[in-house]
């Protein structure tokens, strides 16, 4: 089945690009056989949660010193570590993400240039290579990709296909998908309202 821009209309409500989503999640939905009720719903519903309802594509490292402390501990243990960091972005992410991940150590930048981008958000040098190859692109070009509708989806698609999460879409285990999403349950209610609307709609 295909997605009417009707049903996203319902689904995505007062979404200023609506149209342009739908374009884009016709065109890339296919070719990773997200194309049933359920697996159309369960996507839409993980990927409107990670992405604040498809509008935001990039990962936002925008942290005060104080609140580094609190979402960032084991590498921001004290004020004093985080004040240099306060509010820069790049420094964040680079601290954050350095060494792992594939990523070089924090002087590298490899945690800047990847972090977090796509609806459910890509992370680390290892995924960004992964991702490109399965598309054909290069590293450079698979960054920008992610920031584009098109690449943000194709993304999260690739995401899904690697770690099956069809099969859990299948039987609307709406649970085992944010485990393997998420690393945990947060926003699990949300997750599954969204997703009930959605199959609602759909069906």
């Amino acid at each position: 089945m295909q997605l009417t821009l009707d049903q996203l209309k319902l689904i995505l409500t007062k979404h200023k690009a609506v149209e342009k989503w739908h374009a884009a999640l016709c065109e890339v939905l296919p070719k990773y056989d997200i194309n049933t009720p359920e697996r159309i719903a369960s996507f839409l519903a993980q990927c409107g949660h990670e992405s604040g309802n498809f509008t935001a594509l990039e990962e936002n490292l925008n942290y005060s010193a104080d609140r580094l402390v609190v979402v960032f501990k084991k590498y921001f243990p004290t004020i004093e570590v985080a004040n240099p960091y306060n509010r820069k972005p790049e420094m964040i992410a680079n601290r954050v993400y350095a060494s792992r991940m594939g990523n070089g150590d924090e002087k590298s930048g490899d945690g800047f240039k990847y972090k977090g981008r796509g609806l459910i958000q890509l992370t680390g040098k290892d995924a960004y290579t992964k991702f490109a190859a399965s598309i054909g692109k290069t590293l450079e070009e698979t960054s920008k990709y992610m920031t584009t509708l098109e690449g943000a989806i194709e993304s999260a698609c690739w995401f899904w296909k690697i770690n099956n999460l069809n099969k859990f879409a299948d039987t609307k285990d709406i649970k085992g998908q944010t485990k393997v999403i998420n690393g945990g349950f947060n926003g699990l209610d949300d997750r599954l309202l969204k997703f009930e609307n959605a199959l609602k709609i759909i069906k």
